[in-house]
């Protein structure tokens, strides 16, 4: 065997339907697209999510809500996070910068430092926006929650 007589197995490869090619090929006439109608046509496309006349499923259902486009997405970090993080680097003062590093956050990304956990150092927080709760809680330990 060699490249010069190779070939598909039987039956595996078939030839295709000639359409419309004349009443003696048994596929002229209709071309096997039945009589008449939108799909015997040439050039026929369905509009997407058309029902055949039936109000459609995209129209039949109310719209609803909105996108408030002036939103902020912060990504909230909380103050036990902080604490282990300032454990772990020994660190007094912490930063957007710090946080990328640490892998918290992306370096895009807006953050917001929220008041669950418990902090045990004195810490110099500096973040996009603070909780009323973790402010607080910096402040009981007289560090400083500075936003940016």
């Amino acid at each position: 065997m060699d490249l010069s007589n190779l070939k598909p197995a039987n039956g595996s490869v078939k030839s295709e339907k000639r359409i419309g090619r004349g009443q003696g090929s048994g596929r002229g006439g209709t071309s096997t697209r039945g009589h008449k109608g939108a799909k015997s046509r040439s050039g026929y496309k369905k509009k997407i999510g058309f029902e055949g006349g039936q109000m459609p499923l995209q129209r039949r259902v109310p719209k609803f809500g909105f996108k408030n486009i002036n939103r902020k997405e912060y990504k909230a970090i909380n103050i036990d996070t902080l604490q282990e993080l300032a454990d772990k680097k020994k660190l007094t003062t912490i930063d957007v910068e710090t946080l990328s590093k640490a892998g918290l956050i992306g370096k895009n990304d807006l953050v917001k430092i929220l008041g669950n956990g418990k902090l045990t150092s004195k810490l110099d927080v500096k973040a996009h926006a603070f909780s009323k709760t973790a402010v607080k809680a910096i402040e009981a330990l007289e560090g400083t929650a500075e936003k940016i």
